[in-house]
């Protein structure tokens, strides 16, 4: 098939990213059910973290000039986390631990394997440099700083930062609200028994868990009959309920292909064709002024163009700052005979071969076999007009980082 109407993945990915519309809605939620969410606003460090001059390990804090070769110091505090220390007596060691705050005076703290211990009198059995194993004041966090901003994905590190900065609760954007809308009659809910020509709706699936790691909220989850009249009115009350509409199958050319014709009809057809392998018939529009997404209907094409171009417009969306992913560039251990118009994503894995990392292929490439993704752990690229043989440098994006 010529390629002459099929736009390749950048601009694809250009032009619905450039579409994507704005969440701007806020909620302020506690801090335990922050993850996932996308900060709105910046934060600034409100005082120092650590707030003062801490101990990094078990032992005795010190002033170093007071240590004489083969001498023994009297311990004269004892400093538990949590309590304010008094200043340091002159000549003397304090224990202390993990955590506590430095008493004025001491400079030093040797960590309590390196001592001796007799009759209330520690004995330093190895070299002790000025602030050794002291956590300054202000080391992690420094007052008035930026520490997190705006647009920023809350991770499990950023629900400890906050919490370090002693923040309950954050404002984050909402959700972006999302509808699912799977096409065929032919489609049944796992748990059901299967008529002949029937098949279970692996992409509703496939999507649900996307969105939830996403950090989406889906209203509406349904299969569209095969008519247009169906079709139009599933996708004008999916407008209506959600920011986002995404079908899978019916924006092919066949006879049943209904949700690309209805888009024509009843909205806007921007993009249709992408010069990707899998995942050609994707198109992009909108109804009711709402923005559609239009999967293949092939459940590897699913996951495939949900992973390109999905999931970004999805984080544009709900205002993530977010750079690009960085993908590894590794040696191939497959191999590619035909050189392709569209660009090729390999469901592929990273395997060590003779102790050096490359890029396995798992051997069935069809877009309809989604347990190749299961195998794998990521995607190669192959790019357009390009063939590969073993050894050849590919690009490699993984799983984890894609889903991020």
């Amino acid at each position: 098939m010529s390629g002459q109407n099929l736009i390749s993945v950048d601009d694809a990915l250009a032009h619905i990213l450039s579409r994507a519309p704005a969440i701007t809605s806020v909620e302020t939620v506690n801090l335990q059910d922050a993850l996932g969410r996308v900060l709105a606003e910046n934060h600034y460090v409100p005082a120092d973290v650590p707030p003062a001059d801490n101990s990094a390990v078990d032992g005795y804090a010190l002033r170093k000039q007071d240590l004489k070769p083969g001498e023994p110091l009297p311990v004269s505090a004892r400093i538990p986390a949590g309590q304010a220390p008094q200043p340091l007596a002159t000549g003397t060691a304090a224990r202390i631990f993990t955590g506590s705050e430095i008493p004025e005076g001491a400079d030093s703290v040797v960590m309590q394997e390196r001592v001796d211990v007799s009759n209330d009198q520690i004995t330093v059995l190895a070299e002790v440099a000025e602030g050794q194993n002291i956590r300054r004041q202000g080391q992690d966090l420094n007052k008035g700083h930026l520490a997190l901003a705006k647009g920023t994905p809350v991770r499990p590190q950023e629900m400890g930062l906050l919490a370090s900065m002693g923040i309950p609760r954050v404002p984050v954007m909402v959700r972006l609200k999302v509808a699912i809308l799977n096409t065929g009659d032919e489609l049944v809910d796992p748990g059901k028994p299967l008529a002949p020509g029937q098949i279970y709706n692996a992409n509703q699936f496939t999507l649900l868990g996307l969105l939830s790691r996403a950090g989406c909220e889906v209203v509406l989850c349904e299969t569209l009959k095969d008519t247009r009249e169906a079709t139009r009115a599933t996708l004008q009350r999916a407008a209506s309920q959600a920011d986002l509409i995404i079908t899978s199958g019916g924006v092919s050319v066949g006879e049943e292909d209904h949700v690309r014709a209805v888009i024509e009809e009843s909205g806007e057809l921007s993009l249709w064709r992408m010069a990707s392998k899998p995942g050609k018939p994707l198109a992009f529009g909108t109804i009711g002024q709402k923005p559609l997404l239009g999967l293949p209907g092939n459940p590897a094409a699913v996951l495939v163009t949900m992973l390109v171009v999905g999931l970004p417009f999805i984080r544009k969306c709900q205002g993530q700052t977010r750079s690009r992913v960085i993908g590894e560039t590794l040696p191939a251990d497959f191999r590619v005979d035909s050189a392709s118009i569209r660009r090729e994503f390999v469901r592929a894995r990273k395997e060590i071969r003779n102790g050096e990392a490359c890029v396995a292929a798992f051997p069935n490439q069809s877009s309809g076999v989604l347990s190749s993704a299961c195998w794998a752990d990521g995607l190669a690229v192959v790019p357009e007009h390009t063939t590969i043989e073993p050894g050849d440098l590919v690009t490699y994006y993984s799983f984890t980082d894609l889903l991020a």
